[in-house]
C-alpha cells in the first residue's frame, strides 16, 4: 500500500498521468545487468558474452551502452560469470547518472555516495584503469560490500574510503575533476522495488533527506576544480529532494550552473517538472510508466572557470617486498604503474595519482596484491580477478562440474603445478596451487557457493 500522502502529492505532481503511473507500479520491475568492459573487452570474449545474453534473453538498455534488460527466469547471479566480475546486475534506470558524469581515462573522479558499487563499477569501466576512482560510503558494512564489488569486477585504479563527506571535502579540495553524487533520499522510486521503502517513508523523511542532500551537495561542491562537472542524482520522486535540493544549490553555489544540454534524449518529458523554474530545464526525471526502469532523477551542474585540480601531498610508498616481486615474477604478471603501500602484511597498488591517506578510513587503497607470510607471498583474490592472464593457467567451462566444484572450495584434478590462475571460458576467477596432479583451492571461503 501506497502512503496517501505520497499519493495525493503524485496526483498533483502528474496530473493526468497519475493514473498510468499507478499501473506502472502493479507491472512486474524491470532488472538489468552491466557488462564490463574492463573484462569484455577482446573479441573472442564478446562473442561468447553475445551468446550469455542470447541465453539470458537481453535486449539492450537505450540510455547505457554496456547495459540491458534480462529475463529475471534466467537468473543471471548465479552464473559462473557473475562471481568473475564479466557483468554487473544493475537496475536499469540506475545506469543513467554514471552514464551523465561520462568521466574520462586519466581524470580524478569521485563517488561521493557509492555503496554497493553499480556507479563506482560503471564509472571504472569508461575510465579504463587509467586516473583515480575514489569511492566513498559512509555506512562501513555497506562500505565492505562496497570494496567487493570494486574487487570482483577487477578494478585497479579505485580507493574505497569509509568517511563523512565533509571530512574528505577538507582533504580533496579543489582536485576532482568530475563528482557524482547519488545523494541518500527517501526512496520513492523504489516502492515497487522494496515495500520496506513504502512502509517507512513520511512527509518528514523527506524532509530530512533534502537537508542532509544540501549537506553532502556543498561538501562535493567543495571538491570538484573549476570547469568540472558534478552529477546529482536521486532515486526518488520529490520535488524537494530534486529540483528543490537542485535550486537551492544554485543559490548558494552561484559558480554552477546546470547543463542545459546535458538531458539526453532518452528522458521523455524534461523539462515540464522544472516548477517553471528555466535555471532547472536540464535536469530530468525518468518514470515507471514513461520507460522499462525505476523512478530516477538526475542534474548535470558545471562549475564556471577553466583550472587543474588542486595539488595535494603526495601519497608516499615502498618498495615491493622480495617474496611478492618473486610471486609475479612466478606468474608471468606486470604491474601496471602505481603506488606500492603495506598495511600490516597485506600489500597494495595504489594508484599513480594517490595523495596522502594519512587519517583518512581507507578500506582497499588500490589493487591488492598480496599477503605475506615470513618468506612466501599469497597472491591476493583480487589479483586474479585483475589479472586476467598468468603464466599457469586452468582452464574451466561454466557447464563443466570442476568449476561448480571450484566455487564450493574442493580440489580438482590438473596438471598444473605451482600457483595457478583458474579461469571460467576465458574470465579470471581466483587462484589454486597445482601439486601432483590436484589443484589446491584458494578460492576465498566467505565466497563459497556452498
Amino acid at each position: 500500500m501506497l502512503p496517501d500522502p505520497f499519493c495525493e502529492k503524485m496526483k498533483h505532481l502528474l496530473g493526468p498521468e497519475y493514473d498510468a503511473f499507478l499501473q506502472a507500479l502493479e507491472q512486474p520491475r524491470a532488472v538489468g545487468l552491466r557488462r564490463n568492459p574492463l573484462k569484455t573487452g577482446c573479441r573472442k570474449e564478446n562473442e561468447s558474452f553475445n551468446k550469455l545474453l542470447a541465453a539470458y534473453r537481453c535486449i539492450p538498455v537505450p540510455w547505457c551502452p554496456t547495459g540491458y534488460y534480462y529475463d529475471p527466469e534466467t537468473r543471471p547471479g548465479l552464473h559462473p560469470w557473475h562471481a568473475a566480475g564479466a557483468y554487473y546486475l544493475q537496475e536499469p534506470s540506475a545506469m543513467a547518472p554514471a552514464e551523465l558524469l561520462d568521466p574520462q581515462p586519466g581524470e580524478r573522479v569521485l563517488d561521493l555516495c557509492a555503496a554497493p558499487g553499480g556507479k563506482t563499477t560503471q564509472l571504472a569501466g569508461k575510465m579504463q584503469g587509467r586516473g583515480i576512482l575514489v569511492c566513498n560510503e559512509i555506512h562501513p558494512k555497506r562500505a565492505v560490500i562496497l570494496a567487493s564489488n570494486v574487487e570482483r569486477l577487477g578494478i585497479a585504479n579505485a580507493l574505497v574510503l569509509n568517511e563523512h563527506p565533509a571530512r574528505l571535502a577538507e582533504r580533496f579540495a579543489l582536485w576532482f575533476d568530475r563528482v557524482l553524487v547519488d545523494a541518500p533520499c527517501s526512496g520513492e522510486g523504489m516502492f515497487r522495488k522494496h515495500d520496506a521503502a513504502g512502509e517507512d517513508w513520511s512527509p518528514e523523511t523527506v524532509r530530512m533527506c533534502a537537508r542532509r542532500q544540501a549537506e553532502i551537495l556543498d561538501s562535493a561542491a567543495e571538491m570538484l576544480r573549476p570547469g568540472g562537472r558534478l552529477v546529482y542524482s536521486t532515486c526518488t520522486f520529490s520535488p524537494e529532494e530534486n529540483e528543490g535540493s537542485v535550486a537551492a544549490f544554485l543559490e548558494r553555489h552561484p559558480d554552477f550552473s546546470v547543463e542545459k544540454g546535458s538531458a539526453p534524449a532518452f528522458a521523455p518529458g524534461r523539462p515540464e517538472w522544472a516548477n517553471g523554474n528555466s535555471a532547472l530545464a536540464g535536469s530530468f526525471r525518468l518514470w515507471p510508466h514513461r520507460l522499462r526502469g525505476e523512478g530516477h532523477f538526475a542534474a548535470v551542474l558545471h562549475r564556471q572557470g577553466e583550472e587543474a585540480g588542486a595539488a595535494l601531498p603526495a601519497q608516499t610508498g615502498t618498495q615491493l617486498p622480495k617474496p611478492l616481486s618473486a610471486l609475479l615474477q612466478e606468474l608471468g604478471l606486470v604491474l601496471p604503474a602505481g603506488i606500492p603501500l603495506q598495511f600490516g602484511e597485506r600489500v597494495f597498488l595504489a594508484p599513480v595519482e594517490t595523495p596522502s591517506l594519512r587519517g583518512i578510513k581507507v578500506l582497499r587503497p588500490g589493487l591488492e596484491l598480496a599477503e605475506l607470510r615470513k618468506d612466501l607471498a599469497i597472491p591476493a583474490h583480487a589479483l586474479a580477478l585483475w589479472a586476467g592472464e598468468a603464466s599457469s593457467c586452468h582452464e574451466l567451462q561454466a557447464e563443466d562440474p570442476s568449476c561448480a566444484a571450484y566455487l564450493r572450495g574442493e580440489t580438482i584434478p590438473t596438471q598444473a603445478r605451482g600457483w595457478t590462475l583458474v579461469r571460467v571460458d576465458g574470465f579470471s576467477l581466483g587462484w589454486g596451487k597445482g601439486s601432483v596432479g590436484v589443484l589446491k583451492n584458494h578460492y576465498p571461503k566467505g565466497l563459497r557457493v556452498l
